[in-house]
């Protein structure tokens, strides 16, 4: 009895080893060979194909140093899961670089090193209420080339990747993109010119954030040819542009180069002498593209501005539904660039209309809501009741800035225009010999893309800032994210190619989607009630304004018996409104709590249950095994 409990104990004992072993080599073997497989929804911890593809033409290694204070009780709770969720990022950055990105991380300390450090990258420290600093940040770093991100923020965090990859993108790069900027406003500054009676003035804030990060050209509006090492030209009011200017932008585009052009029906920081007013008035200038708009297939009526009631900004007497304040819900939240911007400031805008030409698609980056319609030019400054007479919502969202993007083909087909000549310079024009022309591109090499805005007055300092002057320092502060907006866009198109195909993360947080529907079910009936109350008293008021009618002097101030029992049917109508309203809040608090808490249970409890449950089965499978072989 014993011998065969020894030998029991030895095959026990070997087994043991020789499962280690087992398991040792296994492990050694699987690991030559590694597997990622990102199972979240919306795939956050997967890198889109334009990072990969940055990545892979890095010619030497970047290195991202990651500013973290772990360990410090200043960093709140959720800025400490937030600062993991970008150590795995940064992690599928090494992974997918092959070598190509070194990650450093650094824990700055109150006067230690790695914060000396952070200073020198420009990573800023952040401060708590009780005044304790912390670090979440990171700089990225290429021979001499430098890019910081200063502060990371859980309210960018569908931005994360763009960011970085931009970073590394800008640091690659070893000279500035040259950005050209045609327009026929004042918006890289303009000199004393006493002939024609200007004032000298400052460039526009919009300019002046550009010079900060590329190489800024003029580019004259009668130019007819625009240069190679212009990466991105952007158009602002092209305002009776010619034919040679316009046929050069052709070119532009389809030798490879981005455009972004802001257009107008009603420029009104454009005033133009008015040639139907003989007193001398003025008008809102126009601008579009006459001939590449036909060509591609989209349209701005001239005539019309866009109005909307849902995006309309002021109230009452100072409603202005032509200046439109487009919040998120506006904005495509699927793009890097309007994904973020927040809310943006559009005055007297125009929309895009048309049938696209074959080749190209259309991305829609902002749009009116479903309650707008075109209306005329003549009402586009009114405001209160005027502008809303007559409004009949159109029932569509139009859009009011767009992506083209495709093959373009030339809007001239028959090749260059004529230069405009006067008639006593054609003579002499003739008798010089014809100057060898440059051959006309007719489509696109590759694919291109070109982004429409139908507003130039969003760019200006009086609709995009507020300038301050701060102890003699001129302090701009951002009045919405029409800055943000228009700088993103430049960014992004003289950037690296892939850049613009990065995809807006989606964010590791997932919202309670169907509380949030209920909630907004019970707005809508909370509002609905607050207006069936507003219409009764409405409708006291004028059954006691008529009741009074008539009445001579003192008497008109006397309630009648008929007017008393009114306002006592509406008193007991708003006493039981507010109670329903009560009520309403109330069973809305139960249903939110009671699904907020079943949601939660089944997250947490649920896969524990059913590990519980397949353990069961399987013990009751065994038991009925060995009952059956006994």
């Amino acid at each position: 009895m014993q011998k065969k409990a020894f030998e029991t104990l030895l095959y026990s004992a070997g087994g043991v080893i020789v499962l280690a072993a087992i398991l040792v080599a296994a492990n050694f073997l699987l690991g030559a060979f590694s597997a990622r497989v990102d199972l979240t929804d919306g795939r956050v911890y997967t890198l889109s194909p334009g990072t990969k593809t940055i990545l892979s033409k890095l010619e030497a290694p970047v290195r991202i140093r990651f500013y973290y204070s772990q360990g410090s009780s200043a960093v709140p709770v959720g800025l400490k899961t937030f600062a993991k969720r970008v150590e795995d990022l940064l992690a599928e950055y090494r992974a997918a670089a092959g070598g190509k990105v070194i990650i450093e991380k650094f824990n700055p300390e109150p006067d230690s090193d790695a914060e000396e450090s952070a200073a020198l990258d420009n990573v800023d420290g952040q401060m708590t209420d009780t005044g304790e600093k912390f670090y979440l940040g990171l700089a990225v770093s290429f021979l001499d080339q430098k890019s910081a991100i200063p502060v990371l923020a859980p309210d960018r965090e569908r931005l994360l990747e763009y960011d970085i990859t931009r970073a590394i993108s800008q640091v690659a790069a070893m000279k500035k993109p040259v950005i050209g900027v045609m327009s026929d406003l004042p918006v890289l500054g303009r000199s004393l010119n006493p002939m024609l009676k200007q004032q000298p003035t400052e460039p526009w804030v919009f300019a002046s954030e550009l010079k900060r990060i590329f190489d800024v050209r003029n580019v004259e509006m009668n130019v007819e040819r625009i240069p190679d090492d212009i990466k991105v030209l952007v158009v602002v009011h092209p305002r009776n542009l010619m034919e040679t200017t316009e046929y050069a932008i052709d070119q532009f585009v389809l030798r490879g180069g981005k455009l972004i052009a802001f257009v107008d029906p009603y420029a009104y920081f454009d005033q133009q002498p008015d040639m139907q007013n003989p007193f001398g008035g003025s008008q809102a200038g126009q601008s579009s593209f006459f001939n590449l708009f036909k060509a591609w297939g989209v349209d701005v009526d001239m005539n019309k501005v866009i109005a909307d009631m849902t995006y309309a900004s002021g109230s009452g007497p100072r409603l202005l539904p032509t200046l439109l304040s487009l919040n998120p819900e506006a904005l495509n939240q699927e793009d890097v660039v309007t994904s973020q911007v927040g809310t943006l400031l559009v005055p007297f805008s125009g929309a895009f209309k048309g049938k696209l030409a074959a080749g190209l698609t259309q991305t829609v980056l902002a749009h009116t809501s479903k309650n707008s319609m075109p209306v005329d030019l003549i009402i586009a400054t009114l405001s209160g009741e005027p502008s809303t007479r007559g409004f009949q919502p159109s029932g569509e969202e139009m859009p009011l800035a767009i992506r083209l993007t495709g093959k373009f083909k030339t809007a001239f087909a028959e090749g260059k225009p004529k230069p405009y000549m006067p008639r006593d310079e054609k003579k002499g024009a003739e008798k010089k010999p014809p100057a060898k022309e440059e051959p006309q591109v007719k489509e696109s090499a590759a694919e291109n893309q070109v982004v429409l805005i139908a507003d130039v007055d969003m760019l200006t300092d009086n609709a995009a800032v507020e300038v301050q002057d701060v102890f003699g320092q001129r302090v701009v502060i951002p009045r919405n994210g029409n800055l943000n907006f228009a700088q993103s866009l430049v960014e992004q198109m003289a950037g690296d190619a892939n850049l613009i195909s990065l995809r807006s993360r989606a964010a590791f947080t997932r919202p309670l989607t169907v509380i949030r529907e209920m909630e907004n079910r019970a707005q809508q009936s909370y509002l609905g009630k607050i207006k069936e109350l507003e219409d009764s008293l409405n409708q006291t008021q004028e059954k006691i304004q008529g009741l009074q009618k008539g009445k001579p002097g003192a008497q008109a101030t006397i309630l009648t018996a008929e007017q008393q029992a009114e306002i006592e049917n509406f008193r007991k109508k708003a006493v039981e409104t507010r109670r329903d309203l009560k009520e309403l809040r109330k069973n809305l608090r139960v249903e939110t709590d009671l699904l907020a808490f079943w949601t939660k249970l089944i997250n947490i409890g649920l896969v524990p249950l059913l590990v519980a449950l397949a353990g069961l089965l399987l013990a009751l499978v065994k038991r009925r095994k060995a009952k059956a072989r006994a």
